[in-house]
């Protein structure tokens, strides 16, 4: 269980090692005045056991029993995700989906599986470090159920409040986030 404190001391992690501002320009195409870089939270102790933990309870509850995202933003949250799910009792299984199929030995686009194993039938939630549009878990959504798998969650750390909700709703997919990004806007400490 994660307590009210411990989600503060994450917010405060995020903050301080993964929130900027300045002009850039996201993976949408959109530019923007402020931007996250997660990975300095998601590889910080607590933080990756922390963002482990709370999204643990968020998984289970969608029914989900494999977890994984597209490279590079999934990556470390898998992995935490699924060591800290042996510790919650409720193990979950991991994948990671490459940007561009493999192009030498087994040509794999959906790494984590072993020979032979598919994600046909399995149920699966979907990881982000931080939503905008929706567009990136839209490509492994639809991977996923090309592979005939059962997607029940998006599950972001941060949502940026740009569009990512609705467009979840309207593809049928339940999504939700740790955080706000007007949770970081707002600070000024």
């Amino acid at each position: 269980m994660v307590t009210a404190e411990a989600r503060q001391k994450l917010a405060d992690i995020i903050y301080r090692r993964s929130f900027g501002r300045g002009e850039v320009t996201l993976a949408s195409g959109k530019k923007s005045d402020y931007y996250f870089d997660m990975k300095p939270s998601m590889l910080d102790p607590q933080g990756a056991a922390t963002i482990a933990a709370m999204m643990h309870r968020h998984v289970v509850a969608s029914g989900a029993e494999w977890v994984g995202g597209l490279e590079l933003g999934a990556v470390p949250i898998t992995g935490s995700l699924v060591a800290v799910s042996i510790a919650e009792g409720k193990p979950l299984h991991g994948f990671i989906m490459r940007k561009k199929q493999k192009e030498h030995g087994a040509r794999k686009h959906i790494e984590g599986l072993a020979a032979g194993e598919s994600l046909k039938g399995k149920k699966v939630a979907i990881l982000e470090d931080v939503t905008t549009t929706g567009g990136s878990a839209a490509q492994v959504i639809e991977e996923c159920r090309a592979q005939g798998a059962v997607v029940t969650l998006v599950l972001s750390i941060v949502d940026r409040g740009e569009g990512a909700e609705e467009f979840f709703e309207a593809q049928g997919v339940r999504f939700e986030a740790l955080f706000k990004a007007d949770e970081f806007r707002a600070r000024r400490d």
